[in-house]
């Protein structure tokens, strides 16, 4: 059973370290990016691919330190993305993180994760994020693959049609909320 709690976060109100510059840590720097324009992330990595200094050379949030871990690069983040093949490293800063009450999250190591960095399908404002509770990636990425195919890009005219008609709607919450599902409802019926 998935117990998991998704919920998004606004990655430009958070700092972000990422330990790691390889192909892994590229990924995931990309990942945030994708889906947080705005992110603030620092770069911990001893070794660090050309890759990752073209693209944080494009963005203004991302400071990279070629270096190995220091226990102070953890002061004042909010989570800490691990992209390492070190697994005494990544056990010594999952202990340090825990004392801190800082997330963490661990490349291919889900006993090692306090969060998950799901697969995630975007059209306009809409954005679905789909886990397999770290079970499977690569089903993950099939689903995001399929729903990308399935919902049309149209979807995001019909979100700010919404967002137009929930803004003119008079009444107590519980009233909106039976207009936007009717009119949700009789929408799906038609097709639109």
């Amino acid at each position: 059973m998935n117990t998991l709690f998704p919920i998004y976060v606004k990655m430009d109100q958070l700092q972000t370290l990422l330990v790691g510059a390889g192909p892994v840590g590229l990924e995931k720097l990309q990942a945030i990016f994708t889906n947080s324009p705005f992110a603030f992330v620092h770069v911990v990595a001893q070794d660090i691919l050309p890759e990752v200094w073209d693209f944080a050379a494009l963005r203004d949030t991302v400071r990279i330190s070629q270096r190995g871990f220091l226990p102070s690069d953890l002061l004042d983040k909010d989570l800490v993305v691990l992209a390492t093949n070190n697994e005494a490293l990544n056990k010594e800063v999952r202990k340090l993180t825990q004392q801190a009450h800082i997330l963490l999250n661990v490349a291919d190591k889900p006993d090692l994760c306090d969060f998950y960095l799901g697969s995630v399908v975007q059209k306009g404002n809409l954005k679905l994020g789909i886990s397999t509770n770290g079970k499977s990636p690569t089903m993950a990425k099939r689903l995001k693959e399929f729903f990308n195919e399935l919902l049309p890009e149209e979807i995001d005219d019909t979100l700010l049609l919404m967002q137009a008609l929930r803004k003119q709607l008079k009444g107590d919450l519980q009233e909106k909320i039976r207009v936007l599902n009717a009119h949700t409802k009789d929408s799906l019926k038609r097709g639109e």
